[in-house]
């Protein structure tokens, strides 16, 4: 059924009926396409900051943090880092102007196995983003979910009252390390997920309940529910709408554009497919991880630690290519 069909008949389109039960986060950079879509949140990374930071409408941003670089900075080193930050935290501001919630932004993923850099980071993000008239209530600082992310997103929660959201998730063992770490949200990849089983396996196409990616998820999401952990879940990295209708009831799910544009286009029925009450029945055993169990489970799954070096590698790389795209600017 079409989109002006939805709206004669009056019924609610499919994005509608998942926002009645699961937080629609916004996965861009890119500030119109929230306004049109109305999440509750949003997330950025380094390739989706990368992406908008080209575009001509966001030259004033660009202009700003290099005014920032050249006046705080001493060295070219110093200049590039710090109207690298400030890039990131300003394109933060501007989407939180837009979304009632909270904005995603994440620490340099070639800090992810450094956990005191990832703290000095994170604060300074925090601080950048008080300068700027923002409260950190709004702000979750994200990390990768490397053994070293995970603990200095324990100290940043504990010790400093901020917010984290560990990303590059792929694996059971990262998400209870997580939980057990205390952190405010993670971000399960499920398309990630996806294509590597659909990479590095003969089967090549899934369906429903086989997808592997919603499969990780909804166990994590379960596994939290029945034993009572105050860490969120949100869906990431989705390949189609149907594995993001698979989970509706998570706690969050941040969704691109094209496929938040195809859920609003539609008008089929999202039946919710996780709750707590469902989580409570079901038969797990809860488990306890020191650093050396947390690595070695992490070690024995292939998928997760491809996927997780693949995805910190791909985050640095674009990193690097914004630095590149700001350095001629810089003084």
């Amino acid at each position: 059924m079409s989109e002006p069909q939805c709206k004669r008949s009056k019924m609610p389109s499919s994005l509608d009926q998942l926002k009645k039960l699961t937080v629609v986060v916004a996965d861009t950079g890119d500030f119109e396409s929230m306004k049109k879509y109305k999440p509750t949140d949003a997330t950025t990374n380094p390739s989706l900051i990368l992406a908008a930071a080209t575009l001509p409408e966001y030259k004033t941003l660009i202009d700003k943090a290099v005014n920032y670089g050249n006046k705080i900075g001493n060295t070219d080193e110093e200049k590039v880092e710090n109207a690298m930050d400030m890039l990131c935290v300003l394109f933060g501001v501007e989407i939180l102007k837009i979304v009632p919630g909270r904005v995603s932004t994440e620490v340099d993923a070639r800090l992810s196995f450094d956990k005191q850099a990832s703290i000095a980071k994170a604060r300074k993000i925090i601080q950048l983003y008080a300068d700027e008239g923002v409260s950190k209530e709004r702000i979750l600082i994200k990390l990768a979910s490397t053994w070293e992310g995970i603990q200095a997103a324990k100290v940043l929660e504990e010790k400093y009252g901020i917010h984290c959201n560990s990303t590059l998730l792929f694996n059971f063992a990262q998400a209870v390390a997580c939980a057990e770490a205390g952190v405010t949200l993670i971000s399960p990849y499920v398309g990630r997920i996806l294509d590597w089983y659909v990479a590095n396996t003969d089967k090549k196409s899934y369906c429903g309940d086989e997808d592997p990616g919603d499969c990780s998820v909804t166990k994590i999401y379960n596994y939290y529910k029945k034993f009572g952990y105050e860490t969120g879940v949100m869906g990431a990295s989705f390949r189609n709408i149907d594995e993001v209708k698979a989970l509706a009831g998570c706690d969050l799910l941040t969704i691109s554009p094209k496929l938040l544009g195809e859920l609003e286009a539609s008008c089929a029925a999202v039946p919710r497919r996780l709750s707590k009450e469902t989580a409570a029945k079901q038969s797990l055993e809860k488990i306890t991880l020191t650093e050396a169990k947390f690595r070695w489970l992490l070690n024995e799954d292939q998928m997760a630690t491809d996927k997780l070096s693949d995805g910190i590698r791909k985050f640095a790389a674009d990193s690097i290519k914004l630095e590149n795209a700001i350095k001629p600017l810089l003084k």
